[in-house]
């Protein structure tokens, strides 16, 4: 038996000659749309057999799905409270979901995304991970409208996606510590395919030519996630060398306190021997021995961006720039200091 996939918003849009947040208004009687375009895609949704899937039940909170990899960085943690406060503020209610992928025992991706619409979800945002396109595709069939946090690849797909100026970050670290007379840096991230990792080098590297100096790549270090087993690992090794680097730029501060922690294993002192920033500026790094010097990005404001930016799409509206940006900025501790000798 032969069955017809389930016509899409997209495909709704092109038939009517509209765009697909005109339907989504349609679907969810906005009167914000003209009675003769209104007239135009209700044709079109009675010719398809569209039939919307229920968001929820009259009197029923609004109701977002949150989904994480895990709870136990504290990144994450600061976005989830970030969209939690956005939340309250909305008088939306946010569910915590922990699903990445589907499984053996585990929903397909269409029924995974249609269980969300089903329940009253009226968007999905994604922390630090990676939705599939089939994914994707099935949250926008549902339709389920997505926003990203902190993706792998921003730029893979069209999805709108919230992070930080990771380049700048980068270049900010860099010029602070060879402002300090450091002229050999090395660098302990994650996965190198990150697009935040790339740039956040790139931003080091940048800083060093900027002086006349070079990033060399042997003193360049990645982990496959931003923890502390990856700055400790990467830290060794690094510092093991014959001519280990005077200072550490460090793309996460769990990273960092990892490097910290290799550093003391070897017998050098912080910062007297050897200079660490880190990248975040969570609760740890305050209160790490010495305190982190580190460049921070606005975590908690990306996550009420990212509630208010899904909201805005659940009610048919548009974004003005598929990828958001914000402000990172430099936080000197008493993990950095001038280099002696």
């Amino acid at each position: 038996m032969t069955t017809t996939a389930r016509p899409t918003l997209a495909t709704i849009a092109d038939s009517a000659g509209v765009s697909v947040a005109t339907v989504s208004k349609v679907l969810n009687g906005r009167s914000d749309v003209a009675e003769e375009t209104r007239a135009r895609v209700q044709r079109v949704l009675a010719a398809h057999r569209y039939t919307a899937t229920p968001r929820r039940r009259p009197g029923m909170p609004r109701a977002v799905e949150l989904l994480v990899d895990h709870l136990r960085s504290p990144f994450t943690s600061e976005v989830v409270q970030g969209v939690a406060d956005a939340a309250a503020e909305a008088g939306v209610d946010v569910t915590l979901s922990t699903r990445a992928s589907g499984g053996d025992h585990e929903p397909t991706d269409a029924e995974w995304a249609r269980r969300l619409a089903r329940t009253g979800r009226c968007g999905l945002i994604s922390v630090a991970g990676e939705l599939t396109r089939e994914q994707l595709r099935a949250l926008s069939d549902a339709p389920v409208p997505v926003v990203l946090v902190d993706p792998i690849d921003p730029q893979a797909s069209t999805t709108p996606s919230i992070g930080s100026t990771n380049f700048t970050g980068g270049l900010s670290a860099g010029q602070h510590l060879i402002a300090l007379g450091h002229t050999s840096i090395g660098y302990v991230g994650g996965a190198l395919r990150a697009a935040c990792n790339a740039a956040r080098v790139g931003g080091l590297r940048a800083a060093m030519e900027q002086h006349g100096l070079a990033l060399d790549p042997a003193l360049v270090t990645a982990g496959q996630v931003f923890d502390y087993e990856t700055g400790l690992q990467g830290g060794l090794q690094l510092l093991d060398r014959a001519e280990p680097p005077t200072a550490v730029f460090c793309g996460a501060d769990e990273v960092a306190l990892g490097v910290l922690e290799a550093a003391r294993r070897v017998g050098l002192r912080v910062p007297q021997d050897l200079s660490v920033v880190g990248f975040d500026d969570t609760p740890s790094a305050a209160t790490s021995s010495p305190p982190l010097s580190t460049v921070r990005q606005p975590l908690e404001e990306m996550g009420k961006v990212a509630l208010r930016t899904v909201l805005r799409l659940a009610d048919g509206g548009t974004v003005d720039a598929p990828h958001v940006a914000l402000a990172t900025r430099l936080v000197v501790r008493a993990s950095t200091a001038r280099r002696e000798g």
